[in-house]
């Protein structure tokens, strides 16, 4: 008797085990900031297969209010309307929807382009040592809204404020959500995760756009190769077993 809500925000166009994400869960969450597949501008959307939701959803983003003659206990009029229940307004712009139609309809583009950049990411990196790419499980086809690898979480720091003094856009996801202080103060101030821990000191957010050029695919993973030649010796920790991270 339990609902999966599934946070699937970076995930549009991925699949599991040739399924498309957004059908899997009874509900699906999905967001259009302006950095995902598509985008609105900021806001997302929720999939779901089951009648009776879609229609809890449907008030829930709209103050809880219905206008279906078929659920309302009255009546009145054209104009009457009823709330059954305490909802939001949680309702898209639609502006916002015309942009992220028009951008939907590309979607297959965008992610064909965002695997062909990973798979030539993939092929680059193998033949570096120091540095692990993201994991690929034979029963998904991942959408690649980012592109992590790891490295020795003794360099992480320096290889990152490197790549970035090179001019490549390099980024960390995601401090684990109990250091927030947020969490910390609220019941979380003596947790330890240990593979969270270790996962975030040595990951590092390679650029990953679907026009991002393969040129310039090459221009990061050479500034990487860079980096890791400075720190030299310092990586012979080498990093941590277990996957990396193929968001």
């Amino acid at each position: 008797n339990l609902i999966v809500i599934e946070d699937a925000a970076h995930a549009l166009g991925a699949e599991i085990g040739g399924r498309p994400v957004g059908g899997l869960s009874d509900l699906t969450t999905f967001s259009f900031h302006p950095v995902k597949h598509i985008t609105t501008g900021e806001g997302g959307m929720v999939t779901t297969n089951d009648e009776s939701l879609y229609r809890r959803l449907g008030r829930f983003r709209s103050h809880g209010i219905t206008r279906d003659r078929g659920e309302m206990r009255r009546d009145d009029g054209p104009w009457y309307y009823e709330q059954h229940d305490l909802g939001y307004n949680y309702r898209i712009t639609d502006f916002q929807c015309a942009l992220g139609l028009s951008q939907l309809s590309r979607l297959g583009d965008f992610v064909t382009a965002r695997r062909r950049l990973a798979e030539r990411y993939d092929r680059a990196l193998a033949t570096m040592t120091h540095v692990r790419a993201p994991a690929v499980p034979v029963w998904s086809r991942g959408a690649y809204h980012l592109y992590v690898v790891r490295v020795a979480a003794s360099v992480r720091r320096a290889v990152f404020e490197g790549l970035r003094a090179s001019g490549i856009g390099a980024n960390v996801h995601y401090l684990p959500v109990y250091r927030h202080p947020y969490y910390r103060l609220h019941g979380c101030a003596d947790v330890r995760r240990p593979h969270a821990e270790a996962y975030y000191a040595e990951t590092i957010t390679l650029p990953m756009f679907a026009t991002l050029t393969e040129g310039e695919v090459d221009r990061v993973v050479a500034a990487l190769a860079e980096q890791l030649s400075i720190v030299g010796t310092k990586v012979g920790v080498g990093v941590t077993s277990g996957a990396g991270a193929a968001a």
